[in-house]
């Protein structure tokens, strides 16, 4: 195997993770309609990875090459899951499509398998709370297994071509997707625990600032509810002022209903986005009993 080749791959794959480090915290920062574009981008770039994967093929000896199309296709359905995988295989079997040849169908079969294969594991992965090492690992071998089945679909010249590369195609995937596979899954759990930290400061804050104006508000609030009510005492009932009294104690009862949601905020909800309205929270939403 010439390791200048796999050293090639490794940083191809290196800069795969990089872009997705930096995709996901853009995403994060980014408007919704972009955030929704976060899978699409991912799909993107991965399938850019497995095509260079593609074209820059591992050399094991003789006239025998390998490439490591499968281990950016099975690394993002693993990690981010159906649509950014579907984009990123679609991409690699379009090129192979391209290439042609008589291993197309088997390759392009082989592809979507391993598609297939890696969302079944991210499926088991998260009922058991998380990607771990028996989940990766799982899934390189079931992506060996995958590939070997599709150099036997060609008959007796794809056993001759798997026989001399299955060692090196085994430990390709071992190492490419069993443990890059808890690189990215460490990434994932780094940017949700800094989502996790951002979103637990801004409620401290919100919940502060309610509070704090809730206080601010309430007793000026209890002497107009007091005075209001000391008012419709000496106006007869069924008069104009009856009711304009009336409807200004229901809207100080709305304005108290209100301060005391503001001291029971859990969580911070938007109102949805009205023309050119800023962003603004939903009290009601973020005070309803979870």
């Amino acid at each position: 195997m010439d390791y200048h080749h796999v050293i090639e791959a490794a940083g191809v794959v290196s800069l795969g993770l990089v872009a997705y480090s930096y995709l996901v915290r853009w995403s994060e920062s980014a408007p919704p309609g972009w955030r929704r574009a976060r899978p699409i981008a991912i799909g993107l770039v991965f399938g850019v990875v497995a095509v260079v994967l593609m074209v820059s093929r591992i050399h094991v000896g003789g006239d025998r090459f390998v490439d490591a199309r499968a281990v950016p296709i099975a690394l993002v359905m693993l990690v981010e899951g159906g649509p950014a995988g579907v984009v990123a295989a679609s991409l690699a079997a379009a090129y192979r499509i391209w290439l042609g040849g008589s291993g197309a169908v088997a390759g392009v079969l082989a592809i979507a398998v391993i598609a297939g294969a890696a969302f079944g594991v991210r499926t088991w992965a998260r009922s058991d709370g998380g990607i771990g090492l028996r989940h990766s690992f799982a899934l390189s071998l079931a992506v060996w297994a995958i590939t070997g089945a599709a150099f036997l679909m060609l008959g007796a010249r794809g056993r001759a071509m798997f026989a001399p590369v299955w060692l090196a195609l085994l430990i390709l995937y071992v190492v490419g997707i069993g443990l890059v596979a808890r690189l990215f899954a460490e990434v994932v759990a780094s940017q949700d625990a800094e989502r996790s930290r951002r979103e637990a400061a801004q409620l401290r804050a919100v919940a502060t600032l309610a509070n704090a104006a809730a206080h601010e508000i309430n007793n000026p609030l209890t002497a107009v509810i007091g005075g209001l009510s000391l008012a419709a005492r000496g106006v007869p009932a069924d008069t104009e002022q009856a009711r304009w009294i009336a409807s200004a104690k229901e809207g100080a009862e709305r304005i108290r209903d209100i301060v005391r949601r503001m001291n029971h905020i859990t969580t911070l909800e938007e109102v949805p986005r009205q023309g050119a309205l800023p962003p603004m929270l939903d009290i009601r939403k973020s005070s309803a009993p979870s």
